[in-house]
């Protein structure tokens, strides 16, 4: 069966961790805020988090686990049919010999398979019914992020019309550094379209199919409640200060 592979991308890099920019940039993104923002989460009926005892089965490690089911609901999203496990392991393993700590299997057990196979049916289910309310609208896949200065272009999860959906397979509440991250994405994206004269983002959709967990937010109230400046134009030239001036156009 034909599986088309979305390009390499790596969740932990991006705009994710630049050292002092991003407290230059969103100095309000403190422990209140980001509380604030997790108490308007939100799940989707019909769908159940995975077990924590599920997931302490599988000897694989997580990042790993959840790229499978990434893989896994890519290819039905994206083909609308479902690639085989082997095939996953192949583009999971791929993609995550980028990273150093990365262990990668030579095979999956039943434990990881089951794991992966629920992760990736939330992933769809929920990406299915947040396009159901949106009936015009075509899903995106890996949505470009430019890149600017010394900051790499790569790529996010996916996008839906104007939001843009990133997704974290984690068992905490969503963090300092995921908002920070899809504020960046927002903000390289704003750079570019102001050459281009495209659309940009207006919101922001946070899934966590692990735990059947939803946030929606305003990129805006978000802009204005975490960052240094609520003006747009100021903080993109906060930000073309602190990297450098030439855009990477690749």
């Amino acid at each position: 069966m034909p599986f088309s592979r979305s390009p390499t991308r790596d969740p932990r890099t991006v705009a994710r961790d630049i050292p002092g920019v991003l407290d230059i940039l969103f100095p309000r993104l403190t422990g209140g805020l980001v509380n604030a923002l997790n108490a308007k989460m939100f799940s989707f009926s019909g769908i159940s988090a995975i077990p924590a005892e599920m997931i302490d089965k599988s000897q694989l490690q997580n990042a790993m686990l959840f790229e499978l089911s990434m893989a896994r609901a890519e290819s039905e999203l994206r083909d609308k049919q479902v690639a085989s496990w082997e095939e996953c392991l192949t583009l999971a393993s791929k993609r995550q010999r980028r990273h150093f700590d990365a262990r990668i299997p030579e095979k999956l057990e039943q434990s990881d398979v089951l794991v992966a196979d629920h992760a990736s049916r939330n992933l769809v289910a929920m990406l299915q019914s947040v396009q159901a309310q949106q009936s015009s609208a075509v899903l995106e896949h890996a949505p470009l992020i430019p890149g600017l200065g010394w900051i790499a272009s790569g790529n996010g999860d996916f996008a839906i019309g104007s939001t843009l959906i990133e997704v974290k397979h984690i068992e905490r509440n969503f963090g300092a550094g995921d908002f920070r991250q899809v504020l960046m994405y927002w903000l390289l994206r704003y750079a570019r379209t102001i050459e281009s004269d495209a659309a940009i983002w207006s919101d922001v959709l946070l899934l966590n199919p692990r735990r059947n967990a939803a946030l929606l937010i305003n990129f805006d109230q978000l802009l204005q409640a975490a960052s240094a400046s609520s003006n747009r134009v100021e903080l993109l030239e906060l930000l073309r200060f602190a990297v450098g001036q030439e855009f990477d156009r690749r």
